[in-house]
């Protein structure tokens, strides 16, 4: 959606822009209120969103807990499909297969970008967005392959 996209070149720059930009997103859809996202970058083809590893997203041996980087993935993935895909179509994910590379012991940045950037926006089909998590190391503790469906709205 160009809106999002607006919002985040007009907000971005600006004193706790990001931040804005974030908590206006979870107001969106809330359940990704839950790990304090913060956006660090938003263009076509691309978002980079980071967590804080703190109490709230950790699980029982004190790593960043499996859902909470599903969650960001599903975040980033799902906000750069929207910046990108034509105003004319519309889309949902449909399914997403996740990698456990190594416990997440730090802060954490999720990259997401299409698996491929030839689509045929002319058809209706499956997606596939790649979402990486990387540590404070740059080191990848989590992949996960998204995919979107898309179509023309109706």
């Amino acid at each position: 959606m160009a809106n999002a996209l607006k919002l985040w070149q007009s907000m971005s720059t600006k004193p706790a822009g990001k931040w804005a930009f974030s908590r206006m997103i979870c107001l969106k859809a809330p359940y990704f209120s839950s790990i304090s996202p913060v956006f660090d970058e938003l263009k076509a083809n691309y978002c980079a969103v980071k967590i804080a590893k703190k109490r709230a997203v950790q699980n029982h041996i004190g790593t960043v807990h499996a859902i909470a980087m599903c969650n960001m993935a599903e975040l980033a993935g799902g906000t750069m499909t929207e910046v990108t895909v034509p105003s004319t179509h519309r889309w949902i994910p449909k399914g997403m297969q996740v990698e456990y590379l190594k416990k997440a012991n730090t802060d954490l940045v999720a990259i997401a970008t299409p698996e491929r950037e030839d689509f045929d926006w002319q058809q209706s089909g499956d997606y596939p967005v790649k979402v990486e998590v990387f540590d404070t190391n740059n080191e990848i503790v989590f992949r996960a392959i998204i995919n979107m469906w898309v179509s023309l709205k109706k």
